[in-house]
């Protein structure tokens, strides 16, 4: 499987931005698909991920500010992030993994699949 983010830049606190990640190799409706981000110096975040039912669990710290949806038609996951903060910024990355579990916790280690991610920088 491939994963390619896109969509990163920079933006300004209470800004929104929205990152996609297109996915070949495996078709995501039967994939736990997710996000996880990494800020310099600190260990990587699980964000938010979208099992195969489309349940969908968040990170406390994004929860009413990032909404995870997928285009199963395009193969496509989208991240969309309102209201930005500075501690918002990182790198983000596009997860999946095929077990159905990986999506009960944003655990880094449940997923098998990551995309080279792409930087999202958010000014104060």
């Amino acid at each position: 499987g491939h994963l390619v983010e896109s969509g990163g830049g920079s933006a300004q606190a209470g800004g929104s931005l929205r990152l996609s990640c297109v996915v070949s190799g495996f078709t995501i409706s039967t994939y736990c698909m997710g996000w996880f981000r990494q800020a310099p110096g600190k260990d990587d975040e699980g964000v938010t991920v979208v099992g195969r039912d489309g349940r969908v669990k968040y990170a406390d710290s994004v929860k009413g500010r990032f909404t995870i949806s997928k285009d199963n038609a395009r193969n496509t996951l989208y991240l969309e992030m309102n209201n930005l903060k500075a501690e918002d910024s990182g790198r983000y990355y596009c997860v999946a993994d095929p077990w159905a579990g990986a999506c009960l916790l944003l655990h880094r280690g449940n997923f098998g699949l990551w995309g080279k991610g792409t930087q999202v920088t958010v000014s104060s």
